[in-house]
């Protein structure tokens, strides 16, 4: 029958030999990187806010309505990180990390961390409550990366996350629902500069940024804030623009751009492997804006789903809301949140992009490296 010791060898032997298997098929699969763990607000957040107490969520009609029905997806459809998941080749999208089927071996390909209303910094979005922001999702990776080295030993675990991907979509909500609130501006904005915040997000960020270098990342997408003053919110909440999109807002975003484009090289020099690459999704969205109609849509201002506002961005989509026939024909699903037609240009982009898109690298090329 064999000695203990005997049986503890042959358990360990038929284990490490499945762990091969897995990492084989993932090798000889289709996909170009083994996981893609997944960082970010209501961009990309894939339902992880169905599971706390909080006014941000998006688990009910009609959102999902061109997705089998609500998930907890701010969209009628994908994210970006739904359609890039389909472009490397993964055959599921990256499940949530807080449901309760998200658990060994699912999490070998990867988990999504993002959260509705989440920000860089700790104080952001407190005025939806419940809300996981990044220092908080980086502490829930901690806890998959525990789990994924105690299941497949700590050198297997460590060479799968060099290989695996790593992206942030975050700070939006740093300036929307923070530095850009009404409660915020009256009480603080005349003691704070905008120069003062943006370092406080970039202070911030440079340790997150470290934090998950430290925890075995290697590959790092970091992707900037997007035009928010273009926004329906935005647009109505600041009459006197007319038609055109809101400065200050987008110059908040422009400078927070800046700084986080001389991060990443700052980072990449001193992080000793680490491979990071910044994503200009301000500059596609908008370029989709802009030329709106040479990429098929009708709409570049308005809300398709809208309750309210001269472009719908005053109320949030939900059951009472009307929603456009063809949400293929408007750039921005809701208040906040681009359409699914939307997000597959963005998504195309950071993918197969020239250097002017992301840089160094898109998506392809560093899963390739």
């Amino acid at each position: 029958m064999g000695t203990p010791f005997d049986r503890q060898n042959t358990a360990r032997v038929v284990f490490t030999a499945s762990v091969f298997l897995v990492l084989l098929g993932i090798c000889l699969g289709k996909k170009l990187v083994p996981a893609h763990f997944i960082f970010g607000d209501s961009l990309v957040d894939a339902g992880n806010n169905n599971y706390i107490v909080s006014l941000s969520k998006a688990n009910y009609m009609p959102n999902g309505i061109d997705f089998g029905g609500p998930t907890g997806r701010f969209t009628n459809g994908r994210t970006i990180v739904d359609i890039l998941g389909e472009e490397l080749g993964f055959k599921d999208y990256t499940p949530p990390y807080l449901a309760p089927t998200t658990v060994w071996p699912v999490i070998l390909e990867g988990v999504n961390y993002a959260s509705g209303a989440g920000g860089i910094l700790n104080e952001t979005g407190k005025l939806f409550g419940g809300r996981i922001n990044l220092d908080a999702q980086i502490d829930n990776f901690a806890n998959t990366r525990e789990d994924i080295i105690s299941n497949m030993g700590g050198p297997a675990a460590l060479e799968l996350f060099s290989k695996a991907l790593f992206s942030v979509t975050i700070g939006s909500n740093d300036f929307i629902n923070n530095y850009l609130t009404p409660v915020f501006s009256a009480a603080e904005q005349a003691f704070i500069s905008p120069e003062t915040f943006v370092d406080s997000m970039i202070s911030r960020y440079r340790l997150q940024l470290t934090r998950l270098y430290d925890l075995g990342a290697r590959k790092i997408i970091v992707v900037n804030v997007g035009p928010i003053g273009c926004i329906p919110y935005e647009k109505d909440t600041n009459k006197g623009a007319g038609d055109r999109c809101i400065d200050f807002p987008n110059e908040m975003a422009q400078l927070f751009n800046a700084r986080l484009r001389d991060l990443i090289p700052e980072l990449s020099s001193n992080l000793d492997g680490s491979n990071l690459v910044y994503a200009d999704v301000y500059r596609i969205v908008d370029d989709i804006i802009e030329n709106y109609t040479s990429y098929g849509f009708e709409s570049a201002d308005s809300s398709c789903c809208y309750a309210a506002g001269k472009f719908g961005g005053l109320i949030p989509c939900g059951p009472s809301s009307k929603v456009c026939p063809d949400r293929s024909k408007f750039v921005f699903w809701d208040p906040y949140h681009p359409s699914d037609a939307t997000n597959i240009i963005i998504a195309k982009r950071l993918m197969d992009g020239g250097t002017e898109d992301i840089y160094p690298v898109n998506f392809r090329l560093l899963a390739e490296s």
